[in-house]
């Protein structure tokens, strides 16, 4: 007979998990599901599905996945799922437009290179892994039809992105109906007990939970996690808008970003990426509103806590030893990225009439800047240095001569060193 898990008391359990979670959904159903746990000694199912729409993760991405690793840390079955049939539909949430379906082998590529980047957070040992094609692969018509039948059109077409589609006229293709309707069977074949997701996932959350139910399952609970700032500040983190910390950057690369972030959004990035409880985190904020902690060491601590986390604790304190080198002393970092210049493309560059070539431009063909205006801005805000000269005039013209061999440094963090072919 196996004998009964024994679990933290459930209060302890619950507070736990409800650290930095948006919402848990029913109201009490997380802390009655725990305390039914507790007395059978029978862990929950908790799982996080995630569609492989792109090869790689960044930290927004492992907003969820810590929180799926909470339920693993407190001795409950955590469930790492691939929607590698789903990923063919394409998620619809937020989409203004119908998302054409991904082709198979696109998909498998990106599911394939997933695991090793999720196992940096799970325990992979302990974690289940499964694939949603393993039951939606096999889905007959017939059981098609019956998934669908648990469903209203009208509660479907409530969704804001579909409501909004349909009043701007925007097409909504069916089988973007079916992607709720089918994750949702996901739910019913792992008879999960939890499901984790961002919070632009909870109308989808809430669709599974109703389909369990019509299979006759218990609801589960449900958590959403908040969208994650990116380093701009504003928007969710998003490879789209170039705002992202990939958790494969460079330790050196990962600790400049998170040292670049504002320092009221440092401590959304506590409360979201690290497991520092609640009463560390108001502690921590206390000392610095008092003076008594400075921002820029609560900002480097959280940075080596980041960085350790996906690259090890020696891969951190080298890190912060660079970063303080570097920005703290304003030297040049042991390893500047190069830009190769071929001779032979220096006249695209150029203004009419001369030999030589607009900074801004250059900073936005290089990557330096988002675009020229951005590139303008910065060099009138006196943050592009040129051989350790500070370049102030958003006009300014470079020959080719001066920029042989030249380093060129865009605000605090980025370098460039210039080799001309």
């Amino acid at each position: 007979m196996t004998p009964q898990r024994e679990f933290a008391p459930v209060d302890e359990q619950l507070a736990y998990l409800s650290k930095g979670a948006a919402e848990i959904l029913p109201q009490g159903e997380l802390k009655a599901k725990l305390e039914r746990s507790a007395q059978t000694g029978k862990p929950l199912r908790a799982y996080l599905g995630v569609d492989p729409t792109a090869p790689d993760l960044h930290l927004g991405h492992t907003v969820v996945l810590r929180k799926l690793k909470h339920f693993q840390d407190l001795g409950h079955t955590a469930i790492f799922l691939i929607g590698d049939f789903s990923a063919m539909i394409g998620d619809p949430t937020g989409q203004s437009e119908t998302r054409p379906p991904l082709a198979r082998a696109e998909v498998e590529t990106n599911a394939k290179t997933y695991l090793d980047q999720v196992y940096q957070i799970l325990d992979r040992e302990k974690t289940e892994v499964r694939y949603n094609s393993e039951w939606l692969g096999k889905l007959s018509a017939e059981e098609i039809v019956r998934l669908c039948s648990h469903y209203r059109l009208a509660r479907m077409l409530e969704r804001e992105d579909f409501r909004s589609r349909l009043e701007k006229g925007q097409p909504i293709s069916v089988h973007e109906l079916l992607y709720p309707l089918l994750t949702a069977y996901d739910a019913v074949a792992l008879a999960s007990d939890a499901e984790l997701g961002a919070t632009e996932q909870k109308f989808n959350l809430l669709v599974h939970r109703d389909i369990q139910r019509g299979y006759g399952l218990p609801g589960q609970a449900i958590l959403t996690m908040p969208i994650l700032v990116g380093l701009d500040g504003e928007r969710k983190m998003s490879k789209s808008f170039g705002n992202t910390i990939g958790i494969h950057e460079p330790p050196g690369e990962m600790f400049g970003k998170v040292m670049s972030i504002s320092d009221e959004l440092m401590w959304n990035y506590y409360e979201l990426l690290t497991d520092f409880t609640e009463r560390v985190i108001v502690r921590l904020k206390g000392e610095v509103a008092s003076g008594v902690l400075h921002p820029m060491e609560a900002k480097l601590q959280l940075a080596h806590y980041v960085v350790a986390t996906f690259h090890g604790e020696a891969a951190a304190v080298a890190a912060r030893d660079e970063f303080q080198r570097v920005f703290r002393s304003r030297q040049t970092p042991s390893e500047v990225p190069e830009e190769r210049i071929q001779e032979r493309d220096w006249p695209n560059f150029l203004t009419a009439g001369t030999a030589a070539a607009p900074l801004a431009r250059l900073l936005y063909a290089w990557h330096l800047a988002g675009s020229r205006a951005e590139a303008e801005r910065l060099i009138r805000q006196g943050a592009v240095e040129l051989n350790g000269e500070r370049v102030d005039d958003p006009a300014a013209l470079v020959t080719l001569e001066k920029l042989r061999g030249a380093t060129l440094r865009v605000g605090k963090k980025r370098f460039l060193r210039l080799v001309i072919e």
